[in-house]
């Protein structure tokens, strides 16, 4: 059973949020703790829609903390910081996709069922849902992710992923489309 996660950052006062940025900020382990204990299965269950892959998601989890100090130096403390960290954590799992496709180290048959980890079952929600979902081809299941579960604006997702927003608008309505299908054949009675 996963832990409970603790409230989120943003609930707190903007002086303790400042300080605590600023502990990250100064390499203070417990302060990075402290925002991973309260982000971490948030962040992993995006990275994990993403990527589509448990082991690219935690690379992904691993990589976002690692480089939290360094981002947070560029960070301007305006806004909800739990928003700011899920913009980043998108950012790298992107970066991470398009290296695995620049590379073609794995191939979609390399992926582990969805039913084969447990992590990936607590992650999922509902598991005929998010097969479906795990079907979409990559450039449609990305749009679905940032739009409909992440709620991103077309316009942020096209700068996300290098695409016009009608190309992004025209993936989701395209993903929507092929998700019915899926979830009516898995379910003919409907």
């Amino acid at each position: 059973m996963m832990p409970r996660p603790l409230p989120a950052l943003d609930d707190q006062l903007p002086e303790q949020m400042s300080s605590l940025i600023t502990r990250i900020r100064d390499g203070e382990p417990s302060a990075l703790a402290e925002v991973y204990n309260r982000y971490s299965s948030q962040l992993m269950a995006l990275a994990w829609r993403l990527t589509g892959s448990v082991e690219d998601a935690e690379d992904v989890l691993h990589d976002v903390f690692l480089g939290l100090p360094e981002a947070l130096r560029h960070y301007d403390e305006r806004g909800a910081f739990g928003q700011w960290i899920r913009r980043v954590t998108a950012r790298v799992a992107l970066s991470a996709i398009r290296a695995r496709r620049t590379s073609r180290e794995l191939s979609i048959d390399d992926y582990p069922s969805i039913e084969s980890t447990d992590q990936a079952d607590s992650a999922a929600g509902s598991v005929p849902i998010q097969r479906a979902i795990d079907s979409l081809p990559e450039p449609l299941r990305l749009v679905f992710v940032l739009k409909t579960m992440e709620g991103h604006s077309h316009a942020h997702i096209s700068a996300l992923l290098g695409i016009s927003r009608g190309t992004s608008e025209v993936r989701l309505h395209r993903a929507t489309r092929m998700l019915r299908l899926a979830l009516h054949s898995d379910h003919p009675d409907r």
